[in-house]
């Protein structure tokens, strides 16, 4: 069954973390909304690639411009089946706008799939979505998991943690995992 998915990202989200799951998505045949606040159908959002180079913490690089193909002052929630939401440096203006947060909230509330990967899950803590669940986020969000009252799972970047319609990774190295969970809970099936 084609499922309709709401894509939230802004300016230097993460590349990998934005264009491998929207492909993913699109691929198996599910109609996906890419929008931005303050943004219109057409306009694009700068991406940055994040690199692990031997330091505490990620690189960052220039990466692709990202095109929008949905306005975000036409979404209405209520017509979508899931939420997706990607990292990089965009969840943390992305969680200041209101209109942001009351979507994430319509999603958990209604039970919806959720994906959200790396710091995009900063969403979702500022929405108050996350009490009561177990997930994963890039390692300097789990203090913020937790303070929302949620269990932050320390797991490897390749891995992804679900709980229910909810489905987390750490970062762009779980992508294939991250994305195979969320078809599933989509109730995607792919037939050799």
């Amino acid at each position: 069954m084609i499922k309709k998915i709401l894509f939230i990202t802004g300016d230097f989200t993460e590349d990998y973390e934005t264009m491998v799951p929207f492909q993913v998505l699109e691929m198996v045949g599910h109609t996906v909304h890419t929008v931005c606040p303050g943004k219109k159908k057409g306009d694009k959002v700068f991406t940055a690639v994040h690199d692990f180079l031997d330091a505490q913490t990620y690189h960052e690089f220039p990466g692709h411009k990202f095109e929008l193909n949905y306005n975000f002052d036409d979404v209405h929630p209520e017509e979508y089946d899931a939420l997706c939401l990607p990292g990089g440096r965009a969840p943390e203006y992305l969680r200041l706008n209101s209109k942001v947060l009351e979507y994430a909230k319509h999603f958990a509330d209604a039970d919806k799939p959720i994906a959200a990967i790396c710091h995009g899950i900063q969403i979702l803590t500022a929405a108050d979505t996350v009490r009561g669940k177990r997930l994963t986020a890039y390692y300097s969000v789990g203090p913020e998991v937790t303070i929302a009252g949620g269990t932050y799972v320390n797991v490897a970047a390749n891995e992804a943690v679900v709980d229910g319609n909810l489905v987390t990774s750490p970062a762009w190295p779980g992508n294939s995992k991250w994305m195979k969970e969320f078809l599933k809970v989509l109730g995607t099936t792919i037939v050799p």
